[in-house]
């Protein structure tokens, strides 16, 4: 039996008349009137009205050899509300279709990015590009961009501002940092990365469109064989099948080629009309399948995460429309009545949530709103001092990072809060870097006022008028003290001359005192032989005994006294000795170094009074200080090799300072401590 004799002799033969019915939202039809008898039913020719282009509606009359061309334009309907929602799912489905990771773009975690420094962007972008899917980022990829960009401007302003206030001409000024070519670098990757993909994505898109273009042509052509209607069938079922598995074609071809295949493949199902053992069975399994899609939608209208509600539906309508048929005319219009209503419904709940979202954004407006007003509050009150400016940066610090910490605001007032912003932060700074322009150009004047201090004292070191000069030198330590900072890079250049000026005279004035004094003269005396006692010494090779024996002399030492000012370099000389007998018995730097400086501490107590004891205080604090300050300028040059090898020289050099000067201090600390006892 050939199919033409399975088709109906329909009216449709003697008029060459096709009539155009309205369609619901799914792509099937609402009859304008129901056909009197099943036959009169069976007669109608049944286009779905859809926007379409030409070769869509082209029909093979059922019922004769001859193709009619239907030119009549098919009228839009007015949209309706649901229409509206439904649209909406329409272009998302279509969106899937042609990007099936619309799922994975949306469970990637979107970090607050606003609140990263950009050395931590950096981090994300490069994490992004390596363990997600590239067509998957791009909108963490462009909001990364945006909160680098705009703090790494900010950095620009400020450094902009500061190079200005020194004094420079703007045409000179250039800024760039390592760390910005870093992130442009990371960012080629992934725009070369972001292109590679769509290139190749445009191409299978394409190649797919031609694949269900020659589906359609084959389904088109299934009512024009002569073969038996199994065989038929069971060709139609291939065709549903490789339809299937086609893949996704591009955005704006979807719902046309969609609508059309859908067309063509309903006008096969009028095709088997008479043979309702198959068309009945089809029917069947779409209406199970289409009513679980249906039990499922229900469920997503109560799932509280409406983001993951959405995602799924957008599964559902892509089920609907590409994985089953139509369903018995009578079910048509109610199921999919019910589950357009239920996408209306998911749709409202995802809009309710952005609006309660676009709250948490008000309130963070507000926030932020305030963080501004502490800002301009903070910044209005100007310190007459360094110390005052210094704690004025930092509470600015703490509210910029609780501004960068207050999370998103509404879309439309986030230029203008970022703008006001960092407006105040550098009108803030605009004053900061004014007062210190103003305190360098009195530090130039204190340098100057403190040369001409260096310049009396150097004068003054060798006058033998000792009563005039001692008056004089301690007017001018005095005035020193009471002259403002100096540039830092000076500092410690003039301390140091005029301390070694000072000293100088001072020295003079105490050898003359000195030198009367017979008892230290012997002292001395006694000194210098023990010295060359103890440099002929020989040790037995027993440590513990031999540490003894060297105690024995230190402790001897002690007891020889005081030797006259001008030769207290003696002392020197004698811990020189000392050092030499130390290696011998191999022991760690600091317990010789404390051995040592118990008869240093010995010597200072034995002073008239204690001021000589402050001092050795201070200093000792002083090179603690320094040494700290080493050790942290060094662990922080270790973060420029930190993408290094360990066996890296410098690296090893580091490292090796690094303990060199942990040692020291714990020296240091150990000598503070027994001053302290003291």
């Amino acid at each position: 039996m050939s199919t033409r004799d399975n088709l109906p002799q329909a009216d449709g033969e003697k008029e060459n008349k096709v009539e155009i019915l309205e369609t619901s939202s799914e792509g099937s039809v609402i009859d304008k009137k129901e056909p009197t008898t099943s036959e009169e039913q069976e007669k109608e020719i049944i286009i779905p009205k859809t926007e379409v282009s030409e070769p869509m509606i082209e029909e093979n009359l059922q019922s004769a050899d001859v193709e009619k061309e239907v030119d009549e334009e098919i009228p839009t309907p007015i949209e309706q509300p649901n229409d509206i929602v439904q649209n909406q799912m329409d272009e998302a489905v279509a969106e899937h279709s042609e990007d099936e990771t619309t799922i994975e773009r949306h469970d990637i975690v979107k970090k607050d990015y606003h609140a990263m420094n950009k050395e931590e962007l950096i981090i994300e972008l490069r994490n992004l590009i390596k363990s997600e899917k590239i067509q998957a980022i791009k909108e963490h990829v462009d909001e990364i961009r945006a909160e680098f960009n705009e703090k790494f401007n900010e950095e620009v302003e400020q450094k902009k501002e500061e190079f200005l206030a020194e004094g420079g001409d703007i045409i000179d000024f250039y800024y760039s940092t390592p760390i910005k070519k870093e992130f442009n670098s990371v960012y080629f990757d992934y725009k070369e990365k972001r292109n590679g993909y769509y290139q190749n994505l445009k191409k299978d898109l394409q190649e797919n469109l031609n694949k269900r273009l020659e589906l359609i042509e084959e389904l088109k052509g299934l009512l024009n064989v002569d073969e038996n209607i199994n065989t038929t069938y069971n060709h139609f079922k291939s065709i549903q099948e490789r339809w299937r598995n086609a893949g996704p074609i591009p955005r704006d071809k979807y719902n046309t080629v969609w609508n059309t295949y859908h067309h063509h493949t309903e006008n096969f199902y009028d095709f088997l009309h008479l043979n309702r053992e198959f068309r009945d069975l089809d029917f069947k399994h779409n209406l199970e399948q289409k009513l679980k899609i249906i039990e499922r939608a229900t469920e997503l209208a109560q799932e509280t995460d409406v983001n993951r509600a959405f995602r799924e539906l957008q599964l559902l309508h892509k089920m609907w429309k590409e994985d089953l048929g139509p369903v018995g005319k009578e079910y048509r219009e109610p199921i999919w009545e019910k589950f357009s209503a239920l996408t209306k419904q998911i749709h409202e709940n995802r809009q309710s949530y952005f609006k309660d979202l676009d709250k948490v954004y008000e309130k963070n407006l507000e926030i932020k709103n305030e963080i501004i007003k502490e800002i301009i509050e903070v910044g209005s009150n100007h310190p007459q001092n360094h110390s005052g400016w210094q704690q004025k940066i930092k509470e600015i610090e703490v509210l910029r990072e609780k501004f960068f910490k207050a999370g998103k605001v509404p879309s439309n007032v986030n230029e203008q809060t970022w703008s006001h912003f960092k407006s105040v932060v550098r009108d803030f700074n605009r004053n900061k870097n004014a007062f210190y322009k103003h305190l360098k150009k009195e530090q130039f004047d204190n340098l100057n006022k403190k040369m001409e201090l260096i310049k009396i004292a150097e004068d003054n070191k060798d006058n033998d008028d000792l009563s005039t000069t001692t008056a004089l030198m301690k007017k001018i330590q005095a005035d020193w003290k009471k002259i403002g900072h100096v540039p830092r890079k000076d500092s410690d250049k003039i301390w140091k001359r005029f301390k070694d000026a000072c000293n100088h005279y001072f020295d003079r004035l105490h050898a003359e005192r000195n030198e009367a004094n017979k008892e230290e003269v012997v002292s001395l005396e006694k000194k210098q032989a023990h010295i060359e006692a103890l440099k002929n010494l020989s040790l037995t090779g027993e440590p513990k005994a031999d540490l003894d024996t060297i105690k024995e002399n230190i402790a001897l030492w002690k007891t020889l006294g005081r030797v006259p000012y001008k030769k207290k370099n003696i002392e020197s000389e004698y811990n020189k000795v000392l050092d030499d007998l130390f290696q011998q018995l191999n022991l760690s730097r600091k317990e010789t170094e404390l051995i040592k400086y118990e008869n240093k501490l010995n010597a200072l107590s034995n002073q008239t009074d204690d001021r000589a004891l402050r001092s050795e205080q201070s200093f000792i604090r002083k090179k603690i200080d320094d040494v700290n300050s080493e050790i942290r300028q060094l662990e922080n040059n270790l973060q420029f090799f930190k993408n290094a090898k360990d066996d890296n020289p410098l690296v090893k050099e580091v490292h090796k300072n690094i303990e060199k000067h942990k040692e020291s201090l714990e020296v240091w600390k150990a000598k503070l401590k027994k001053i302290k006892q003291l």
